[in-house]
């Protein structure tokens, strides 16, 4: 009796696992919405994919990724919005702030994940970075420490400078929180700033770097916007061509010939989008994770751009570099 107690159980077990193995695997559906173009995605969706792989997905297999571009355009993303929720997508992901505040009316069942510069409670996207609440969380780069380190900086390698001109793009609420911490932070280190506004969707960046000229700039720092990464190498150029020391808040515009760029590696923030995504969908609440914050940031410094406009970087400046172009 007792052999053949144990076959049952034996047989029930081996049932349950040919059952289980014959229970078709879960593919998740990841809604990513960008604010670049298709043709030129940046390097950000490739950090992501990587985390994805890092943490054992396949795409294809274990997860379907429905990518949205909104090509700069923010009249575009209620539409591309409506398109994922249409979908059914069990998260959404992304960048762009027009998105991510467009996202919280469309739902508040859908978990999102952000990857943002600005302050996700200041600009009411969470309650709080510990709990946020709702459903959505990420990370972010809380910048207005990093407004007055990039204004410390220029000072450092321009000491006599007065005068910086600020290029950015009103039309997106990141680039004008962010205009507002560097007017915060600059009287402080005795800096005035002229304002160079750009809009699209056709940016006249010839017109904002003649204004700077007028105003006898002596450095450029450019805020980052969806519309602005569509253009890193133009930007660059002028700056180049004005032979203005220029300082940026994102990596892509140092291979372009961008001088300086100080902040957090974005595809180091990509792949920890990653990491969010991967607890949500095992199960974790959006609410319950708490906004990250990096730790490390990069000063990388272009010694051939600096080369190309006469300047010499100092070499207590140079030394703190984390990355050097040469």
């Amino acid at each position: 009796m007792k052999n053949t107690g144990l076959f049952s159980i034996l047989v029930l077990l081996a049932v349950a696992v040919i059952v289980e193995a014959q229970q078709p695997k879960k593919v998740y559906r990841i809604g990513y919405l960008s604010g670049l173009d298709p043709s030129n995605p940046g390097l950000n969706v490739e950090a992501f994919r990587q985390g994805l792989r890092g943490l054992g997905y396949i795409e294809g297999k274990d997860v379907l990724v429905e990518y949205r571009y909104a090509e700069g355009k923010v009249d575009r993303v209620p539409t591309l919005i409506a398109e994922l929720v249409r979908l059914n997508v069990d998260l959404l992901v992304t960048a762009f702030l027009p998105a991510i505040h467009a996202f919280k009316e469309a739902t508040t069942t859908i978990p999102i994940v952000i990857v943002t510069t600005v302050d996700p409670v200041a600009s009411g996207i969470v309650h709080s970075l510990a709990r946020p609440g709702g459903n959505i969380t990420g990370v972010t780069t809380l910048s207005r420490e990093l407004s007055g380190k990039r204004l410390e900086l220029i000072k450092e390698v321009v000491p006599r400078i007065s005068r910086i001109g600020v290029l950015w793009a009103p039309d997106y609420p990141g680039a004008a929180i962010s205009f507002k911490q560097y007017g915060a932070v600059a009287p402080a280190l005795k800096i005035q700033l002229q304002s160079l506004e750009v809009r699209g969707p056709t940016p006249d960046f010839e017109g904002a770097f003649q204004a700077a000229a007028k105003g006898g700039v002596g450095a450029l720092i450019s805020i980052r916007s969806v519309l602005f990464n569509l253009y890193p190498k133009q930007i660059a150029d002028l700056a180049i061509k004005n032979r203005l020391p220029s300082m940026y808040e994102g990596n892509e515009y140092m291979e372009t010939g961008g001088l300086m760029t100080y902040g957090p590696n974005p595809a180091d923030m990509w792949r920890r989008a990653a990491v969010y995504v991967d607890k949500i969908l095992k199960g974790a609440k959006p609410a319950d994770l708490p906004v990250e914050q990096p730790t490390k940031f990069e000063l990388v410094i272009n010694l051939k751009t600096a080369k190309q406009i006469g300047l010499t970087i100092p070499p207590n400046v140079l030394v703190r570099a984390d990355k050097v172009i040469k």
